[in-house]
């Protein structure tokens, strides 16, 4: 078969068969970009080999090859997985916030470390293990020995007298 009777049955095959070759590959990428060039990857790949094609089963043939070319790119897709833009852009964030949201924890902080540090014992290190550190009362009762429920009322009691130092500031 020479060149022109090629690309005359090529442009045949093309026209026949493109809508079925783009619906094969759309149900199996499910996304109609990826299914447009898988298209065209199957045509290219037909072009390339159409001088050793039986023409008696060209709709199989054409069919063949862009199922292989879907399960090419679908086993490579996974080995590509990309995140979706909104997942991308939270793990790329800065997980610390705004630098103003940055200051303003850090002096909320300071400000109930310096609270803290006006009580007297033992509401002092009570309070300071609780509220600045964030340790439960069962994990400042194991590391001081005391008994949870005495934390538990120290803690309560604390409370009270960081609210009333608040308020009395405010005041």
């Amino acid at each position: 078969m020479d060149i022109i009777h090629d690309e005359a049955y090529f442009a045949e095959l093309l026209g026949k068969y493109q809508k079925l070759v783009y619906a094969i590959c759309l149900k199996a990428v499910g996304n109609p970009f990826d299914a447009e060039d898988l298209t065209q990857e199957t045509y290219i790949s037909a072009y390339k080999n159409l001088s050793t094609f039986d023409r008696t089963y060209e709709k199989a043939w054409i069919c063949k090859i862009a199922s292989n070319k879907c399960l090419d790119f679908l086993k490579s897709a996974k080995r590509r997985v990309q995140p979706a833009e909104e997942e991308e852009f939270l793990l790329l964030a800065d997980q610390r916030g705004t630098p103003e949201e940055v200051y303003l924890k850090k002096e909320s902080r300071q400000y109930v470390l310096d609270l803290c540090r006006r009580l007297k014992e033992p509401y002092k290190t009570i309070a300071t293990e609780h509220f600045y550190h964030g340790k439960s009362a069962a994990e400042i009762a194991a590391e001081t020995g005391k008994n949870q429920k005495t934390v538990q009322t120290q803690i309560y009691r604390a409370k009270g007298m960081l609210k009333k130092t608040v308020k009395e500031e405010k005041a």
